[in-house]
């Protein structure tokens, strides 16, 4: 009797669990099984030649007392507290100055918009021509118009934080932008003329409705921000890299967690030690979005 459920069931559904089954193998194949066997080799050396050596927590820590490893964690918290930040305020600033539905605002949507939809490869190499040393360079140029020397741009440590941010809010604040709008447009208009006829300035009303009703749109760009933030490897690797060995350009100044990763694994064949750093990210990106989604959750309830 208790097998009659189950037949009814499998009748019932079966074509439909029958088709899910392709899928089921792919994201199994695909995925679950490159996350298990990169979970393992994080316990290994392994140089993707000879076979895995099971090491226990040693790559663990020895990233505890990797400089270099640190060096990046350091880099890429700058970044991500930079390009998340003002990448947020830059994305409502402009949501709000071009909300409307004439024909001028819809351009300027579509003018900033177009680097989020854009190859980030072509963008990384426009950069670098924007940022080249010489006169060729087009920020030299511009430098040269009014006089100034030519700046190595590239090879000075202290405008590789700045530049990647710079890099990185440019070329995303437009996608938070239409998220931004996509949000002013849901808010009824109803409690803008009720905040009117109370008395309530611009500002007030910006604070106490636009805001407040705008905090899951945020919490979203704000994690998805953090995500981004965290995993930027095309920047570093295209601009700053000179060399098979200058990953991180001029004294590791731009070096960050994914491409030291990839540095490791793939150019010093430490698969096992690249793997580590990989679950390391994982979990400092895990939590870092829990956090965020708890905050954003408990300012709700406020």
């Amino acid at each position: 009797m208790a097998d009659i459920p189950m037949r009814s069931r499998l009748r019932r559904y079966g074509t439909s669990y029958a088709m899910l089954l392709p899928f089921l193998a792919l994201f199994a194949g695909f995925l679950l099984w490159p996350l298990a066997n990169s979970l393992y080799l994080s316990f290994t050396k392994f140089d993707g030649i000879n076979p895995a050596v099971f090491t226990g927590l040693d790559n663990f820590v020895q990233l505890a007392q990797d400089a270099r490893f640190r060096h990046a964690l350091g880099n890429t918290a700058l970044y991500v507290v930079g390009s998340v930040v003002l990448g947020t305020l830059l994305s409502l600033c402009l949501a709000l100055a071009f909300n409307g539905t004439g024909w001028l605002h819809r351009i300027m949507r579509t003018v900033f918009f177009l680097p989020s939809v854009t190859s980030s490869i072509a963008l990384m190499l426009m950069w670098k021509w924007v940022l080249f040393p010489s006169d060729v360079g087009l920020a030299n140029t511009i430098v040269g118009w009014f006089g100034g020397n030519a700046v190595a741009w590239l090879a000075t440590p202290a405008l590789a934080i700045p530049i990647l941010v710079l890099m990185s809010v440019w070329g995303g604040m437009g996608y938070g932008m239409v998220l931004y709008v996509a949000g002013l447009g849901s808010i009824p208009e109803e409690y803008y003329e009720a905040a009117k006829i109370d008395g309530a300035s611009t500002w007030r009303q910006f604070r106490h409705i636009t805001l407040p009703l705008l905090r899951p749109v945020t919490t979203y760009v704000v994690v998805t921000g953090l995500i981004g933030a965290f995993q930027v490897f095309e920047a570093v690797y295209i601009v700053f890299s000179t060399g098979a060995n200058t990953v991180g350009g001029v004294l590791d100044s731009g070096l960050m967690i994914v491409p030291y990763l990839y540095d490791q694994g793939f150019t010093h064949f430490r698969l096992g030690y690249a793997s580590a750093i990989a679950w390391v990210l994982f979990l400092i990106i895990f939590v870092l979005s829990l956090v965020n989604l708890r905050v954003g959750r408990a300012m709700k309830e406020l």
